[in-house]
């Protein structure tokens, strides 16, 4: 039996091929249900009547690009791909290796070029990789400190991240009413991210000047005259990436059918967040305000004061705008505004997994997902939201079968290095896979559309609802799940799916199933059952 099979509810029983049809249609929302033969015919799996047969492979017109990862989340990858995608998608893989080890041996090219090959095939799916700090460096011996991927990716691409939350009605929010996603973009072009910075040792003068091109006189500010050592910056952003970010924006809102804020500091930076402010106004103006009053959605500026409240628990910031709704809007924010507001509204803080029964935002880095979205609509980069890894972050593990450990628990951040080294040993782990498959139904989404490929999209959709209903409907979930919904007193091994580390078969288990056993354990998987039988 394969990992897919996992994603079959608790209530069916492995029968003869014809019970199939009569099994899913037991449910009246769409879940995946498997059939198989007491003699071994092939696995099927469907949700409500749609079914899927490694026999019959969805055929996909066009490549995606596959962008390898790090540590544990490459692990992660490669087992969704082995189980969940390619026994029943036929696509060719345009494959980059992302790790580390390949970024440095190729100077960081690779990056360049899978970059380059998005532009080209229109769609990506990214794992999660390292951004090397001091200590990175030294581990793994790197000639230098290699930038993010993700952001060498972003400035090629030049589009808009962004960020929706994965919505378990079992997970608690820290505020209940947040019952429809948020969605954040991120303008991921310049500001901070492409800034000039310096340190100065004593007194002096900062000047910026600008030079045109076309002969004119070279204008001077001065910035601030030092009378001893401090620091320094000078940042940027263009007019064509502003535009491209607002249509991007207003695209995703109608997409959504949600609501758009734009939230900016320009009281105090008048020219440069002014520019945002009046651009965005311009594109509404001629090219979306008819077609938000057609959908009686909307479109509104908002100071960045007014869209983030006071602390919230330890340092969760609250969205004031989110408080006095249900959610269900789209936020466009400036670079480094997205980067911080995304993370803080779903990341699950190690204090508060240990501490208190319900996490800050929607629950967790597991539960977010990320697309890079270029302004022409057309090109896409789907990954996982919880980004790079420093030495010391752990984040998402693997698909729907949900594995458990003794490792205390996690914050969902990177490339899961602490996983990493406990499975380096052959010890269990406990990662949440959901953002990694949802990073491929995103993918294999718009790779659908693009094609006009129905049964693709069907799958992608389907795929998404086999693993909401893992949680939600089959109770299996992984560790900062179970923290999440039961506190520290979540219930241990009969709840949660095993691992046995090494990734290799159980030479105990055999490829078959028998109702009454509380557990099987089949290609290294050993599932706890706690639905009732015995």
């Amino acid at each position: 039996m394969s990992l897919a099979s996992r994603l079959r509810t608790p209530a069916l029983r492995w029968t003869a091929a014809p019970a199939a049809h009569a099994a899913a249609a037991l449910w009246p929302r769409p879940v995946l249900a498997y059939q198989r033969s007491v003699v071994g015919a092939p696995i099927v799996f469907g949700v409500a009547r749609r079914f899927y047969s490694q026999n019959s492979r969805i055929v996909v017109e066009n490549p995606v690009v596959d962008l390898d990862g790090d540590e544990m989340t490459r692990i992660i990858w490669q087992m969704i791909k082995d189980k969940l995608i390619m026994p029943y998608v036929k696509v060719d893989l345009k494959y980059y290796d992302l790790g580390i080890e390949n970024r440095d041996a190729t100077d960081d090219k690779v990056t360049i070029d899978a970059a380059e090959a998005i532009k080209k095939y229109n769609v990506g799916i990214k794992c999660a990789t390292i951004t090397p700090d001091e200590a990175r460096v030294e581990e793994f011996k790197l000639k230098q400190m290699w930038k993010s991927p993700n952001g060498t990716i972003r400035n090629i691409l030049n589009g808009t991240v962004f960020r929706e939350p994965i919505i378990l009605k079992s997970v608690p929010r820290i505020v209940p009413g947040w019952t429809k996603p948020i969605v954040i973009g991120r303008h991921a072009f310049g500001d901070q991210y492409k800034a000039t910075d310096f340190v100065v040792d004593g007194p002096g003068r900062f000047e910026m000047t600008f030079t045109p091109t076309n002969g004119g006189e070279a204008k001077k500010w001065v910035v601030y005259d030092y009378e001893g050592g401090g620091v320094g910056m000078g940042m940027y952003n263009t007019d064509e990436s502003i535009y491209g970010f607002a249509h991007s924006s207003f695209q995703m809102a109608l997409t959504k059918n949600m609501p758009l804020y734009l939230s900016s500091k320009n009281t105090i930076l008048k020219k440069y967040d002014g520019r945002f402010k009046d651009i965005f106004q311009e594109v509404y103006a001629k090219n979306y305000k008819d077609a938000f009053n057609s959908k009686k959605i909307w479109y509104e500026h908002r100071l960045i004061d007014d869209m983030v409240r006071g602390l919230w628990f330890a340092g969760c910031v609250a969205v004031a705008q989110a408080l006095k709704s249900h959610g269900g809007f789209v936020w466009a924010c400036k670079n480094y505004d997205g980067d911080v507001q995304s993370d803080i509204l779903a990341q699950e803080l190690t204090y508060l997994a240990r501490y208190q029964p319900h996490p800050p935002g929607y629950g967790s880095l597991g539960l977010m997902t990320s697309v890079l979205i270029h302004p022409d609509g057309k090109t896409l980069e789907a990954e996982a939201a919880h980004g790079g890894s420093h030495p010391h972050t752990h984040a998402i593990f693997h698909p729907i079968r949900i594995l458990s450990s003794r490792l205390p628990p996690p914050t969902f951040i990177g490339t899961v290095t602490r996983h990493y080294r406990e499975h380096q040993k052959g010890n269990e782990t406990s990662t949440n896979p959901i953002a990694s498959i949802f990073a491929w139904t995103r993918g294999l989404a718009h790779r659908a559309k693009l094609d006009g490929n129905d049964r693709l999209l069907a799958f992608s959709l389907d795929l998404e609802r086999a693993c909401v209903e893992t949680v939600d409907v089959n109770g299996k979930m992984t560790k900062d799940l179970a923290l999440a919904i039961h506190g520290k007193k979540y219930p241990q091994a009969r709840t949660l799916l095993h691992h046995n580390g090494v990734h290799k078969p159980d030479r105990r288990a055999a490829a078959t199933y028998q109702v009454g056993l509380r557990s099987e354990t089949v290609e290294g998987f050993k599932l706890e059952r706690s639905n009732g039988y015995r």
